[in-house]
């Protein structure tokens, strides 16, 4: 059995070696030659996975490691008589985490002690956007959340949970968390057009993390020259890789969609799809993914009672995750040509250092707070009193 994988897909040996004959190859450049003889195929959100890739293949099984769907045309799919798994949820929480820590930094930048006085609008309430809400409140923040098609399937008193977008879009931070919607009653192609665009200011950030497509990139780059702009920090971008380098000059932080790049969150992905195909064989699933990642290169902080509570979250937060890195080593590549640009954007996604959730990280807290440790609980990070 050959097995055609996109080369980025971590663990590939460790979880599938022992099911068939694996060839690695680029997901970006994957072409219907290169699979033409597989019989699996796993990729990510890079590989176009459609008629034209697999018409003449004799692939049986697709799998994406990665939450997103809207590279896969299922209906073809299934048409085709060809079984297809996603894995939803696999780096929710390292997206989660990405947002904390770039919420951390506005509340820095903005002088703010108490971060939780900044309220957050969560547009998308799926496994990213509702693993950020209840990492949120159970913070202490003001969470509006907004996910039409939720709130339509929700009952009557669990809809009253759900706000609107315009409702969602006041808030102090505003971070987007829905898929590509192309069609149907609640499009999410351009939904962040000009008009609402325009009604964000100065005293609010805009987080993207979802698909680049949810903004109109030329509206907010006209949006982002005039006056009174709202802060952004995109993660995601229309047109990947050859992204638009004059909207990467504009935003406060900017880094080629690795969000949800953490080690945890890839692993796991690897593992869901793992599990999709032994079913769809009817072999066993005996691997985890914690049998092989590896001990973590800090694996222990330590606070004392002088340590102020935030301070110290800062401090945890950013030793897992500081989104400035990444805007950095992005930035760096805007002086090339835009061919050169996608080939850095890819290079960066494939080339990214380990990044551990926190949840590897233990934190030993002497003569802390009950706030404190409750912080750090919430936060997700191990405690030691």
């Amino acid at each position: 059995m050959l097995i055609v994988a996109d080369e980025n897909i971590p663990l590939l040996d460790s979880f599938f070696g022992d099911i068939g004959d694996i060839r690695q190859v680029p997901g970006r450049t994957m072409s219907a030659t290169d699979v033409q003889d597989a019989d699996i195929l796993l990729v990510r959100s890079v590989t176009r996975v459609n008629q034209e890739l697999l018409a003449n293949s004799r692939v049986r099984f697709v799998g994406t490691c990665t939450i997103g769907t809207d590279h896969i045309d299922q209906q073809w799919l299934e048409s085709a008589g060809i079984s297809f798994a996603a894995a939803p949820g696999c780096n929710a929480n390292s997206v989660a985490e990405y947002v904390l820590s770039v919420i951390s930094l506005r509340a820095e930048k903005l002088c703010e002690d108490d971060w939780t006085r900044l309220s957050v609008g969560i547009v998308g309430a799926g496994n990213v956007g509702g693993e950020l809400a209840h990492k949120l409140e159970r913070l202490g923040f003001d969470v509006v959340i907004c996910d039409p098609p939720r709130a339509e399937q929700s009952e009557e008193e669990d809809a009253k949970n759900f706000a609107s977008l315009d409702e969602a879009l006041k808030c102090d931070v505003v971070t987007l968390h829905t898929p590509l919607v192309q069609e149907g009653d609640h499009p999410t192609y351009h939904l962040l057009d000009a008009s609402r665009l325009a009604a964000l200011t100065a005293d609010q950030l805009l987080i993207n993390t979802s698909r680049g497509e949810v903004i109109d990139s030329a509206a907010l780059v006209e949006r982002l020259a005039e006056a009174n702009p709202p802060t952004v920090v995109l993660d995601v971008w229309e047109h990947e890789p050859r992204i638009n380098p004059e909207l990467v000059e504009q935003a406060w932080i900017a880094t080629p969609h690795v969000a949800g790049y953490s080690l945890e969150g890839k692993v796991q992905g690897s593992e869901m799809i793992y599990q999709a195909l032994s079913q769809y064989l009817g072999l066993p699933a005996r691997k985890k993914s914690g049998q092989f990642l590896p001990e973590p290169a800090l694996s222990k902080l330590s606070f004392t009672s002088a340590a102020s509570e935030m301070d110290a979250a800062r401090v945890a937060i950013r030793s897992c995750c500081d989104p400035r890195r990444d805007d950095a080593r992005l930035r760096h590549s805007l002086g090339m040509s835009s061919d050169e640009r996608g080939q850095a954007f890819d290079r960066l996604r494939r080339q990214y250092p380990v990044r551990r959730e926190f949840s590897s990280l233990k934190i030993q807290l002497k003569g802390t707070s009950k706030s404190a440790q409750d912080t750090f609980r919430a936060l997700g990070f191990k405690i030691k009193l």
